[in-house]
């Protein structure tokens, strides 16, 4: 989705990208010229906070981060929330969004729902987004697009799969939830996405999802991206019960002033750009 406004004229070659969950947030700036990520940082949120409190704290950010203040090309938003659906594209009815929603998430009827064209396997996104969020970064910058994590989670990860037999699990992890895309010979079969707050809650969506899914532990392919690593408990017990476990990649070629933690960390966020 975009946001559009007449008056907006921007020339830098400066690119913002946001993502914001109730969790905590991260950022991201590119030089297009340079390709080169300037800025590159991530805050946690010490408790679970409401939408109204996080545009509280994205205020708060915009006046100590001296990089948010510059002006930018282009503004996009990654809203990272359980308020998503996927509707396979020839049974999509932009008239019936709510009802595409209500059946797996809790939505009121005051909520803005929009949705997003995953074109690569032909279906569409049904998401509510942080509207709050939206009106703030409108008023600040005018013009700036806005998608759901889950829409550049599955192009990404189908454009990086199309065309092989592998059958993986991917699972995108974040610090209170995660999610999980399986792909089964370059197409999707299952998207979820789960919270979780100790490594026994982690381990048993997986498994859940496995045995779902008829998914044999012995011969999976569990792909780990975003913030995980082998040292952590997380991987630690997932290991216990599957050993085929690999950790994916974002493939990019950008230069980076301060690198990130690995390849296939800020995974949604640097490819949003």
């Amino acid at each position: 989705m975009a946001l559009t406004n007449k008056d907006s004229n921007k020339i830098d070659n400066l690119e913002l990208s946001i993502q914001i969950s109730l969790s905590g947030l991260s950022f991201c700036v590119l030089n297009k010229d340079s390709k080169t990520i300037e800025a590159l940082k991530a805050f946690h949120f010490d408790r679970k906070l409401n939408p109204f409190e996080v545009v509280d704290y994205l205020k708060q950010l915009f006046e100590t981060e001296t990089t948010l203040n510059n002006t930018f090309s282009n503004v996009c938003i990654i809203h990272d929330n359980d308020l998503s659906t996927l509707v396979p594209k020839v049974l999509f009815d932009d008239d019936y969004l709510a009802d595409y929603l209500k059946f797996n998430s809790k939505i009121l009827k005051s909520d803005f729902i929009t949705y997003d064209a995953i074109v690569i396997n032909n279906s569409v996104n049904v998401y509510v987004p942080y509207i709050n969020i939206n009106n703030y970064i409108y008023d600040k910058f005018g013009a700036f697009t806005f998608k759901h994590v889950s829409t550049i989670l599955i192009e990404s990860i189908l454009e990086q799969q199309k065309n092989t037999n592998d059958n993986k699990l991917y699972v995108n992890v974040s610090e209170n939830h995660y999610e999980i895309i399986c792909i089964e010979n370059s197409k999707l079969q299952l998207y979820n996405s789960f919270e979780y707050n100790t490594k026994e809650d982690f381990i048993y969506f997986i498994l859940f999802t496995a045995e779902q899914l008829k998914l044999n532990t012995e011969t999976l392919n569990l792909v780990f991206i975003g913030n995980i690593s082998k040292d952590d408990a997380l991987y630690s017990i997932a290991y216990k019960y599957i050993r085929d476990i690999s950790f994916g990649n974002r493939n990019d070629t950008y230069k980076y002033n301060h690198a990130p933690q690995s390849n296939y960390s800020n995974f949604t966020l640097l490819k949003s750009i």
